[in-house]
Protein backbone atom coordinates (compact mmCIF):
# COMPACT_ATOMS: atom_id res chain seq x y z
CA UNK A 1 0.00 0.00 0.00
CA UNK A 2 1.39 3.46 -1.21
CA UNK A 3 1.63 7.21 0.52
CA UNK A 4 -1.04 8.41 -0.78
CA UNK A 5 -3.53 5.22 -0.53
CA UNK A 6 -2.63 4.92 3.31
CA UNK A 7 -3.83 8.68 2.81
CA UNK A 8 -6.45 8.77 1.53
CA UNK A 9 -7.61 5.57 3.88
CA UNK A 10 -7.47 7.26 6.73
CA UNK A 11 -9.13 10.28 5.92
CA UNK A 12 -11.87 8.33 4.60
CA UNK A 13 -12.09 6.21 7.74
CA UNK A 14 -11.66 9.41 10.28
CA UNK A 15 -14.84 10.99 8.34
CA UNK A 16 -16.63 8.57 7.60
CA UNK A 17 -16.87 8.00 10.95
CA UNK A 18 -17.65 11.74 12.33
CA UNK A 19 -20.09 11.78 9.55
CA UNK A 20 -22.20 9.44 11.02
CA UNK A 21 -23.02 12.16 14.17
CA UNK A 22 -23.43 15.50 12.51
CA UNK A 23 -26.41 14.95 10.01
CA UNK A 24 -28.06 13.49 13.50
CA UNK A 25 -27.48 16.51 14.93
CA UNK A 26 -28.53 18.84 12.41
CA UNK A 27 -32.18 17.03 11.93
CA UNK A 28 -32.70 16.23 15.59
CA UNK A 29 -32.35 19.68 15.97
CA UNK A 30 -34.92 20.77 13.69
CA UNK A 31 -37.48 18.31 15.34
CA UNK A 32 -36.64 20.45 18.54
CA UNK A 33 -37.26 23.65 17.29
CA UNK A 34 -40.84 21.88 16.03
CA UNK A 35 -41.25 20.41 19.34
CA UNK A 36 -40.67 23.15 21.66
CA UNK A 37 -42.54 25.34 19.34
CA UNK A 38 -45.58 23.22 20.47
CA UNK A 39 -44.80 23.55 23.98
CA UNK A 40 -45.30 26.93 23.43
CA UNK A 41 -48.53 26.93 21.30
CA UNK A 42 -49.75 24.27 23.83
CA UNK A 43 -48.66 24.15 27.11
CA UNK A 44 -49.09 20.52 26.83
CA UNK A 45 -46.58 18.77 29.32
CA UNK A 46 -46.12 16.03 26.91
CA UNK A 47 -44.32 18.56 24.49
CA UNK A 48 -42.12 19.39 27.33
CA UNK A 49 -41.37 15.97 28.58
CA UNK A 50 -40.88 15.20 24.77
CA UNK A 51 -38.05 18.63 24.58
CA UNK A 52 -36.20 17.74 26.92
CA UNK A 53 -35.48 13.94 26.16
CA UNK A 54 -34.78 14.57 23.24
CA UNK A 55 -32.29 17.23 24.28
CA UNK A 56 -30.72 14.91 26.19
CA UNK A 57 -30.58 12.65 23.34
CA UNK A 58 -28.86 15.44 21.16
CA UNK A 59 -26.33 16.37 23.70
CA UNK A 60 -24.49 13.15 23.85
CA UNK A 61 -24.90 12.88 19.70
CA UNK A 62 -23.31 16.47 19.52
CA UNK A 63 -20.45 15.69 21.73
CA UNK A 64 -19.25 12.74 19.85
CA UNK A 65 -19.52 14.52 16.95
CA UNK A 66 -17.05 16.99 18.14
CA UNK A 67 -14.85 14.60 19.62
CA UNK A 68 -14.48 12.75 16.40
CA UNK A 69 -14.23 15.35 14.12
CA UNK A 70 -11.01 16.95 15.83
CA UNK A 71 -8.93 15.00 14.36
CA UNK A 72 -9.76 15.36 10.61
CA UNK A 73 -8.33 19.51 11.34
CA UNK A 74 -4.87 17.84 12.18
CA UNK A 75 -5.17 15.10 8.95
CA UNK A 76 -5.27 18.51 6.82
CA UNK A 77 -1.79 19.12 7.83
CA UNK A 78 0.20 15.75 9.14
CA UNK A 79 -1.17 13.90 5.57
CA UNK A 80 -1.95 16.39 3.05
CA UNK A 81 0.24 19.42 3.31
CA UNK A 82 0.46 20.45 -0.26
CA UNK A 83 -3.27 20.09 -0.67
CA UNK A 84 -3.63 22.77 2.17
CA UNK A 85 -0.78 25.02 0.77
CA UNK A 86 -2.94 24.64 -2.22
CA UNK A 87 -6.23 25.47 -0.70
CA UNK A 88 -4.96 27.38 2.17
CA UNK A 89 -6.35 30.56 0.91
CA UNK A 90 -10.03 29.31 -0.30
CA UNK A 91 -10.46 26.72 2.87
CA UNK A 92 -8.89 29.18 5.38
CA UNK A 93 -11.75 31.59 4.79
CA UNK A 94 -14.39 29.08 4.47
CA UNK A 95 -13.54 27.38 8.27
CA UNK A 96 -12.61 31.00 9.74
CA UNK A 97 -16.78 31.68 8.75
CA UNK A 98 -17.75 28.11 10.18
CA UNK A 99 -16.06 29.17 13.19
CA UNK A 100 -16.89 32.71 13.81
CA UNK A 101 -20.84 32.24 12.89
CA UNK A 102 -21.67 28.78 13.06
CA UNK A 103 -19.57 26.77 15.65
CA UNK A 104 -19.65 29.81 18.36
CA UNK A 105 -23.03 30.35 17.41
CA UNK A 106 -24.04 26.81 17.93
CA UNK A 107 -21.83 26.03 21.28
CA UNK A 108 -22.47 29.61 22.70
CA UNK A 109 -26.16 28.62 22.82
CA UNK A 110 -26.28 25.31 23.62
CA UNK A 111 -25.28 25.89 27.19
CA UNK A 112 -28.48 27.53 27.44
CA UNK A 113 -30.28 24.47 25.88
CA UNK A 114 -29.14 21.61 28.09
CA UNK A 115 -29.15 23.83 31.45
CA UNK A 116 -31.47 26.77 31.19
CA UNK A 117 -34.94 25.19 31.45
CA UNK A 118 -35.51 26.02 35.13
CA UNK A 119 -33.24 29.41 34.52
CA UNK A 120 -34.51 31.64 31.97
CA UNK A 121 -38.15 32.17 30.32
CA UNK A 122 -39.56 29.40 28.14
CA UNK A 123 -39.49 32.05 24.98
CA UNK A 124 -35.49 32.41 25.67
CA UNK A 125 -35.25 28.88 25.88
CA UNK A 126 -36.98 28.51 22.46
CA UNK A 127 -34.79 30.91 20.80
CA UNK A 128 -31.72 29.22 21.94
CA UNK A 129 -32.72 26.27 20.27
CA UNK A 130 -33.36 27.82 17.12
CA UNK A 131 -30.01 29.41 17.48
CA UNK A 132 -28.32 25.97 18.11
CA UNK A 133 -30.21 24.70 15.06
CA UNK A 134 -29.35 27.56 12.88
CA UNK A 135 -25.39 27.01 14.26
CA UNK A 136 -25.76 23.46 13.14
CA UNK A 137 -27.32 24.75 9.44
CA UNK A 138 -24.57 27.40 9.69
CA UNK A 139 -21.23 24.75 9.96
CA UNK A 140 -22.79 22.63 7.43
CA UNK A 141 -22.73 25.31 5.09
CA UNK A 142 -19.15 26.25 5.20
CA UNK A 143 -18.30 22.99 5.17
CA UNK A 144 -20.12 22.00 1.71
CA UNK A 145 -18.78 25.09 0.39
CA UNK A 146 -15.55 24.38 1.13
CA UNK A 147 -16.24 20.42 -0.35
CA UNK A 148 -17.94 21.77 -3.02
CA UNK A 149 -15.58 24.17 -4.38
CA UNK A 150 -13.46 21.40 -4.70
CA UNK A 151 -16.31 19.81 -7.18
CA UNK A 152 -16.85 22.92 -8.95
CA UNK A 153 -14.15 25.37 -8.58
CA UNK A 154 -14.52 29.43 -9.42
CA UNK A 155 -14.21 32.63 -7.50
CA UNK A 156 -10.03 32.18 -7.99
CA UNK A 157 -6.75 32.43 -9.72
CA UNK A 158 -3.52 30.46 -9.14
CA UNK A 159 -0.57 32.32 -8.20
CA UNK A 160 2.60 31.25 -8.98
CA UNK A 161 3.50 27.71 -10.15
CA UNK A 162 4.80 24.10 -9.93
CA UNK A 163 5.03 22.87 -6.10
CA UNK A 164 4.87 26.52 -4.67
CA UNK A 165 0.89 26.92 -6.36
CA UNK A 166 -1.65 28.24 -4.53
CA UNK A 167 -5.15 29.34 -5.26
CA UNK A 168 -6.23 32.71 -4.32
CA UNK A 169 -9.35 34.04 -4.12
CA UNK A 170 -10.85 36.80 -6.15
CA UNK A 171 -14.30 36.61 -5.30
CA UNK A 172 -15.64 35.50 -2.34
CA UNK A 173 -19.18 35.50 -3.05
CA UNK A 174 -18.50 33.59 -6.46
CA UNK A 175 -16.49 31.25 -4.33
CA UNK A 176 -19.30 31.04 -1.94
CA UNK A 177 -21.76 30.58 -4.53
CA UNK A 178 -20.03 28.21 -6.72
CA UNK A 179 -22.04 26.19 -9.20
CA UNK A 180 -22.71 23.22 -7.17
CA UNK A 181 -22.35 24.38 -3.75
CA UNK A 182 -26.22 25.56 -3.12
CA UNK A 183 -27.78 22.25 -4.88
CA UNK A 184 -25.19 20.08 -2.59
CA UNK A 185 -26.31 21.77 0.51
CA UNK A 186 -29.95 21.30 0.22
CA UNK A 187 -28.68 16.99 -0.60
CA UNK A 188 -26.95 17.07 2.76
CA UNK A 189 -29.56 19.26 4.94
CA UNK A 190 -31.83 16.93 3.37
CA UNK A 191 -30.51 13.93 4.01
CA UNK A 192 -29.41 15.22 7.31
CA UNK A 193 -32.77 15.96 7.98
CA UNK A 194 -33.83 12.63 7.11
CA UNK A 195 -31.22 10.78 10.09
CA UNK A 196 -32.48 13.07 12.92
CA UNK A 197 -35.95 11.89 11.55
CA UNK A 198 -35.79 7.98 11.20
CA UNK A 199 -33.49 8.36 14.58
CA UNK A 200 -37.01 9.64 16.53
CA UNK A 201 -39.29 7.22 14.48
CA UNK A 202 -36.93 4.35 15.67
CA UNK A 203 -36.64 5.04 19.43
CA UNK A 204 -40.55 6.39 19.69
CA UNK A 205 -41.44 2.79 17.50
CA UNK A 206 -39.71 1.10 20.47
CA UNK A 207 -41.26 2.51 22.87
CA UNK A 208 -44.68 1.83 21.43
CA UNK A 209 -43.81 -1.67 21.05
CA UNK A 210 -42.73 -2.04 24.40
CA UNK A 211 -45.63 -0.18 25.26
CA UNK A 212 -44.34 2.74 27.64
CA UNK A 213 -44.17 6.36 27.40
CA UNK A 214 -46.78 5.96 25.00
CA UNK A 215 -47.92 9.70 24.73
CA UNK A 216 -44.90 11.45 24.21
CA UNK A 217 -43.71 8.72 21.89
CA UNK A 218 -46.37 8.66 19.56
CA UNK A 219 -46.38 12.61 19.06
CA UNK A 220 -42.83 12.40 18.57
CA UNK A 221 -43.56 9.76 16.20
CA UNK A 222 -45.79 11.57 14.48
CA UNK A 223 -43.97 15.22 14.43
CA UNK A 224 -40.35 13.16 12.85
CA UNK A 225 -42.79 11.82 10.14
CA UNK A 226 -43.66 14.41 8.71
CA UNK A 227 -40.36 15.97 8.62
CA UNK A 228 -39.12 12.38 6.70
CA UNK A 229 -42.20 12.94 4.13
CA UNK A 230 -41.30 16.25 3.51
CA UNK A 231 -37.63 16.20 3.31
CA UNK A 232 -37.60 12.72 1.41
CA UNK A 233 -39.69 13.77 -1.27
CA UNK A 234 -37.51 16.96 -1.55
CA UNK A 235 -34.45 14.62 -1.54
CA UNK A 236 -35.75 13.23 -4.68
CA UNK A 237 -35.71 16.65 -6.16
CA UNK A 238 -32.32 18.03 -4.70
CA UNK A 239 -30.95 14.58 -6.32
CA UNK A 240 -32.05 15.58 -9.49
CA UNK A 241 -30.34 19.12 -9.72
CA UNK A 242 -27.67 17.59 -8.57
CA UNK A 243 -26.65 15.14 -10.96
CA UNK A 244 -27.62 18.17 -13.40
CA UNK A 245 -25.40 20.07 -11.68
CA UNK A 246 -22.76 16.73 -12.51
CA UNK A 247 -23.40 16.06 -16.32
CA UNK A 248 -22.54 20.00 -16.48
CA UNK A 249 -19.26 19.98 -14.48
CA UNK A 250 -18.44 17.04 -14.03
CA UNK A 251 -18.99 14.63 -16.69
CA UNK A 252 -16.55 12.27 -16.15
CA UNK A 253 -17.72 11.52 -12.43
CA UNK A 254 -21.32 11.28 -14.18
CA UNK A 255 -20.00 9.18 -16.81
CA UNK A 256 -18.59 7.04 -13.81
CA UNK A 257 -21.89 6.62 -11.86
CA UNK A 258 -24.06 5.48 -14.54
CA UNK A 259 -20.93 2.94 -15.64
CA UNK A 260 -21.79 5.39 -19.41
CA UNK A 261 -18.54 4.40 -21.52
CA UNK A 262 -19.86 5.23 -24.90
CA UNK A 263 -17.72 7.79 -26.60
CA UNK A 264 -20.64 10.41 -27.79
CA UNK A 265 -23.98 8.66 -27.16
CA UNK A 266 -27.97 8.14 -25.32
CA UNK A 267 -26.89 7.22 -21.82
CA UNK A 268 -28.71 4.33 -19.98
CA UNK A 269 -30.14 5.11 -16.37
CA UNK A 270 -29.20 1.90 -14.39
CA UNK A 271 -31.98 0.63 -11.61
CA UNK A 272 -29.22 -2.39 -11.26
CA UNK A 273 -26.38 -3.28 -12.37
CA UNK A 274 -22.55 -4.45 -12.64
CA UNK A 275 -20.34 -2.85 -14.45
CA UNK A 276 -17.70 -5.14 -16.59
CA UNK A 277 -14.53 -2.95 -16.54
CA UNK A 278 -12.53 -5.18 -18.54
CA UNK A 279 -15.19 -4.94 -21.51
CA UNK A 280 -16.34 -1.92 -20.54
CA UNK A 281 -20.37 -2.47 -20.27
CA UNK A 282 -23.02 -2.66 -17.89
CA UNK A 283 -24.72 -5.62 -17.47
CA UNK A 284 -27.96 -4.82 -15.50
CA UNK A 285 -31.70 -3.51 -15.46
CA UNK A 286 -32.11 -0.15 -16.90
CA UNK A 287 -34.32 2.57 -18.66
CA UNK A 288 -32.64 2.86 -22.74
CA UNK A 289 -31.67 6.77 -22.90
CA UNK A 290 -33.23 7.57 -19.39
CA UNK A 291 -29.89 9.64 -18.23
CA UNK A 292 -30.12 11.43 -21.23
CA UNK A 293 -33.60 11.86 -20.72
CA UNK A 294 -33.39 13.56 -16.75
CA UNK A 295 -30.04 15.18 -17.96
CA UNK A 296 -30.76 17.09 -21.03
CA UNK A 297 -34.98 16.18 -21.21
CA UNK A 298 -34.43 14.03 -24.53
CA UNK A 299 -34.09 10.22 -24.34
CA UNK A 300 -31.77 10.52 -27.43
CA UNK A 301 -29.26 13.40 -26.48
CA UNK A 302 -25.67 12.39 -26.94
CA UNK A 303 -23.78 12.11 -23.51
CA UNK A 304 -19.97 11.96 -22.87
CA UNK A 305 -18.87 8.56 -21.76
CA UNK A 306 -15.74 7.62 -19.66
CA UNK A 307 -14.17 6.64 -23.54
CA UNK A 308 -14.21 10.43 -23.95
CA UNK A 309 -11.46 10.97 -21.45
CA UNK A 310 -7.76 10.28 -21.07
CA UNK A 311 -7.48 7.15 -19.29
CA UNK A 312 -5.13 8.87 -16.58
CA UNK A 313 -8.43 11.38 -16.43
CA UNK A 314 -10.73 8.97 -15.91
CA UNK A 315 -12.60 8.11 -12.62
CA UNK A 316 -11.10 5.13 -10.93
CA UNK A 317 -12.74 2.20 -8.96
CA UNK A 318 -16.27 2.49 -11.22
CA UNK A 319 -17.38 -0.60 -9.35
CA UNK A 320 -17.31 1.05 -6.21
CA UNK A 321 -18.69 4.61 -7.59
CA UNK A 322 -21.38 2.63 -9.72
CA UNK A 323 -22.86 0.72 -6.47
CA UNK A 324 -22.44 3.08 -3.55
CA UNK A 325 -24.67 5.40 -6.20
CA UNK A 326 -26.78 3.44 -7.05
CA UNK A 327 -27.32 1.78 -3.50
CA UNK A 328 -27.31 5.63 -2.46
CA UNK A 329 -30.67 5.87 -4.85
CA UNK A 330 -32.33 2.76 -3.64
CA UNK A 331 -32.15 3.53 0.01
CA UNK A 332 -33.84 6.86 -0.96
CA UNK A 333 -36.51 5.42 -2.25
CA UNK A 334 -37.33 2.56 0.35
CA UNK A 335 -37.52 6.35 2.62
CA UNK A 336 -40.04 7.76 0.31
CA UNK A 337 -42.00 4.98 0.19
CA UNK A 338 -41.53 4.11 4.43
CA UNK A 339 -42.59 8.17 4.83
CA UNK A 340 -45.51 7.71 2.72
CA UNK A 341 -47.12 4.77 4.02
CA UNK A 342 -46.33 5.90 7.28
CA UNK A 343 -48.38 9.13 6.60
CA UNK A 344 -51.04 7.24 5.19
CA UNK A 345 -51.68 5.02 7.91
CA UNK A 346 -51.14 7.80 11.00
CA UNK A 347 -54.11 9.92 9.26
CA UNK A 348 -56.15 6.30 9.01
CA UNK A 349 -55.08 5.59 12.69
CA UNK A 350 -53.74 2.48 11.75
CA UNK A 351 -50.34 2.93 11.96
CA UNK A 352 -49.40 2.18 16.02
CA UNK A 353 -51.68 -0.92 15.73
CA UNK A 354 -49.17 -2.51 13.14
CA UNK A 355 -45.72 -4.03 15.36
CA UNK A 356 -44.43 -5.78 11.66
CA UNK A 357 -44.20 -1.92 10.75
CA UNK A 358 -43.10 -0.53 13.55
CA UNK A 359 -40.36 -3.17 13.78
CA UNK A 360 -39.14 -1.69 10.33
CA UNK A 361 -39.27 1.65 11.86
CA UNK A 362 -37.03 0.62 14.69
CA UNK A 363 -34.04 -0.77 12.41
CA UNK A 364 -35.26 1.69 9.27
CA UNK A 365 -32.32 4.34 11.65
CA UNK A 366 -29.61 2.82 9.72
CA UNK A 367 -30.76 3.84 6.35
CA UNK A 368 -30.41 7.28 6.26
CA UNK A 369 -26.85 7.04 8.20
CA UNK A 370 -26.39 4.68 5.02
CA UNK A 371 -27.22 6.69 2.26
CA UNK A 372 -25.70 9.89 3.74
CA UNK A 373 -22.09 7.81 3.58
CA UNK A 374 -22.63 6.40 0.35
CA UNK A 375 -23.28 9.69 -1.22
CA UNK A 376 -20.24 11.14 0.19
CA UNK A 377 -18.16 7.92 -1.42
CA UNK A 378 -19.57 7.97 -4.59
CA UNK A 379 -19.05 11.84 -4.64
CA UNK A 380 -15.34 11.73 -3.73
CA UNK A 381 -14.54 8.84 -5.08
CA UNK A 382 -15.84 9.70 -9.05
CA UNK A 383 -13.80 12.88 -8.20
CA UNK A 384 -10.91 10.88 -8.63
CA UNK A 385 -8.07 11.51 -10.46
CA UNK A 386 -8.59 15.26 -9.11
CA UNK A 387 -8.36 16.72 -5.24
CA UNK A 388 -9.42 20.11 -7.01
CA UNK A 389 -11.79 19.11 -10.26
CA UNK A 390 -9.54 19.27 -13.28
CA UNK A 391 -6.99 21.32 -11.17
CA UNK A 392 -4.58 19.26 -8.46
CA UNK A 393 -4.39 15.82 -8.71
CA UNK A 394 -4.92 13.48 -5.32
CA UNK A 395 -1.35 12.21 -6.35
CA UNK A 396 0.32 15.36 -6.25
CA UNK A 397 -1.67 16.36 -2.84
CA UNK A 398 -0.49 14.62 -0.14
CA UNK A 399 2.59 15.01 2.24
CA UNK A 400 5.42 13.13 0.65
CA UNK A 401 7.62 13.12 3.71
CA UNK A 402 5.37 10.72 6.08
CA UNK A 403 6.21 6.95 5.87
CA UNK A 404 3.74 4.20 5.26
CA UNK A 405 4.58 2.82 8.96
CA UNK A 406 3.71 6.23 10.67
CA UNK A 407 0.42 6.09 8.56
CA UNK A 408 -0.15 2.41 9.46
CA UNK A 409 0.64 3.06 12.89
CA UNK A 410 -1.69 6.34 12.65
CA UNK A 411 -4.51 4.59 11.42
CA UNK A 412 -4.51 1.33 13.67
CA UNK A 413 -4.72 4.06 16.83
CA UNK A 414 -7.48 5.98 15.31
CA UNK A 415 -9.12 2.87 14.47
CA UNK A 416 -8.75 1.70 18.62
CA UNK A 417 -10.05 5.43 19.53
CA UNK A 418 -12.51 5.20 17.63
CA UNK A 419 -13.99 1.72 18.41
CA UNK A 420 -14.44 3.18 22.04
CA UNK A 421 -15.91 6.15 21.33
CA UNK A 422 -18.33 4.10 19.39
CA UNK A 423 -18.67 1.70 21.83
CA UNK A 424 -19.02 4.60 24.37
CA UNK A 425 -21.61 6.57 22.52
CA UNK A 426 -24.03 3.32 22.23
CA UNK A 427 -23.17 2.35 25.60
CA UNK A 428 -25.22 5.93 27.15
CA UNK A 429 -27.61 5.97 24.15
CA UNK A 430 -28.95 2.68 25.52
CA UNK A 431 -28.65 4.33 28.88
CA UNK A 432 -31.19 7.24 28.12
CA UNK A 433 -33.53 5.35 25.96
CA UNK A 434 -33.83 2.68 28.78
CA UNK A 435 -34.60 5.50 30.95
CA UNK A 436 -36.43 7.42 28.35
CA UNK A 437 -38.26 10.37 29.22
CA UNK A 438 -39.32 10.12 32.62
CA UNK A 439 -39.21 7.58 35.34
CA UNK A 440 -41.45 4.80 35.72
CA UNK A 441 -40.37 3.36 38.66
CA UNK A 442 -42.65 5.22 40.81
CA UNK A 443 -45.55 5.55 38.63
CA UNK A 444 -47.95 2.80 36.76
CA UNK A 445 -47.49 2.05 33.66
CA UNK A 446 -50.80 2.93 31.32
CA UNK A 447 -51.61 1.18 28.23
CA UNK A 448 -51.87 3.06 24.67
CA UNK A 449 -53.71 6.25 24.46
CA UNK A 450 -54.70 7.67 20.85
CA UNK A 451 -55.48 11.19 22.60
CA UNK A 452 -56.15 13.28 25.22
CA UNK A 453 -53.73 14.02 28.20
CA UNK A 454 -51.89 11.24 29.65
CA UNK A 455 -52.00 11.07 33.78
CA UNK A 456 -48.49 9.88 33.79
CA UNK A 457 -47.59 13.56 32.24
CA UNK A 458 -49.80 15.73 34.96
CA UNK A 459 -47.39 14.74 37.84
CA UNK A 460 -44.85 17.20 36.83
Amino acid sequence: MDIEFLSRLQFAFTIGFHYLFPPITIGLGLILVIMEAMYLKTRNSVYEHMTRFWVRVFSLIFGIGVASGIVMEFEFGTNWSLYSKYVGDVFGSALAAEGLFAFALESGFLGVLLFGWNRVSPKVHFFSTVMVFVGSVFSSVWIVVANSWQQTPAGFHIVDNGAGARAEITDFWVMLFNPSAMTRLSHVLLGAFLAGAFLVMSISAYYLLKRKFIMVAQKSFSIALGVALVSSILQLLAGHQSGEIVSEYQPAKLAALEGHFQEKAPADLYMIGWVDEKNEEVKGIGIPGGLSFLTKGDFNAPLRGLKSFKTENRPTALQFIFQTYHFMILIGILLILLSVVGTILLFTRNLFRLKWLLWIFVFAVILPEISNQLGWYSAEVGRQPWVVYNLLRTSEAFTPSVTQGELIFSLILFLIVYIFLFVLFVFMMTRKILHGPYDLSSIEKIPTMSSGDNPILKQK
